[in-house]
């Protein structure tokens, strides 16, 4: 079962790599193929946790770097049917059918899916139909790179924390965290596929999910967010004298960061008021 629990976060990661790439009508599919198998991920999370075996966020590296999105279809094939074989010895006979159900029509459709010529990784930094400056390049280069790890990141730390919680009033801002991460993460991972400088996230040391100490987290996470929220106000000055479009896109990631620093004040507060369990 922990073995599955990491080829399905493979699966998950590598298909939603490939919608990035993905210029026409694959995106769309793509990601929706990307939600279900994040939701398999946590179900089988779930199983684990219920049966209280150990388990973590590791897995192997994802190569990704091709030149046509067949290559990477044919991987993603490859992994659903090595799913399928797999998920037949998970004990909760539910939650096996239904996996394996929406597997069955992934692949049928993944088959399909129309081959592209893909441009993810010529390095050529040039965002479509954007005329930047060498500065404004450097300065987006930058922050995607580190952004789109730290939403990965923050995707799979709430993820973890929500799956150890019981508490409905936590999982709620955990869910919105997880939510906005996951529009954060595919904004920035469309760009860095438009500009040819996609990678794949590494991988997450245990010591960054497995937290004792929550509320020091969330103490240190609204300072985080305030500097991404720095991060996002310089970069818009800067890409503001090329383009006021990418400017006000980046406005508007910043303002969301207000709103995530105000759900973990009061996920902060309320862990101040409540002993809470993890477990």
């Amino acid at each position: 079962m922990k073995n599955l629990l990491i080829k399905t976060h493979e699966l998950w990661l590598e298909t939603l790599m490939a919608g990035f790439m993905s210029n026409g009508e694959n995106r769309a599919k793509l990601y929706d193929f990307s939600d279900i198998i994040f939701r398999h991920f946590r179900w089988l999370e779930h199983h684990l946790i219920v049966s209280d075996e150990e388990y973590d966020y590791n897995r192997d590296n994802i190569p990704i770097k091709v030149e046509r999105i067949g290559s990477i279809l044919d991987s993603i094939a490859g992994k659903i049917s090595e799913l399928e074989l797999q998920i037949i010895a998970c004990p909760d006979k539910s939650l096996a059918n239904r996996i394996s159900s929406d597997l069955k029509y992934m692949m049928t459709v993944v088959s399909k899916m129309p081959d592209e010529k893909i441009r993810a990784f010529d390095t050529r930094r040039r965002l479509n139909g954007i005329e930047l400056s060498s500065e404004a390049i450097d300065a987006l280069t930058l922050f995607l790179f580190e952004e789109s790890y730290k939403e990965y990141e923050l995707i799979m730390i709430y993820n973890y924390l929500q799956a150890h919680s019981s508490d409905a009033f936590l999982n709620r801002i955990f869910q919105i965290m997880i939510d906005e991460s996951q529009f954060h993460l595919r904004s920035f991972g469309q760009m860095m596929s438009e500009m040819g400088i996609l990678g794949v996230p590494r991988v997450i040391h245990k010591d960054l999910y497995e937290i004792d100490d929550v509320k020091q987290f969330l103490k240190d996470g609204i300072e985080e967010e305030k500097a991404a929220k720095e991060m996002c106000r310089g970069l818009s000055e800067v890409v503001a004298k090329d383009s006021k479009e990418l400017a006000t896109f980046f406005d508007f990631i910043n303002l969301q960061e207000d709103y995530h620093i105000s759900l973990m004040t009061e996920a902060l507060e309320y862990y101040k008021s409540q002993e809470v369990i993890y477990g």
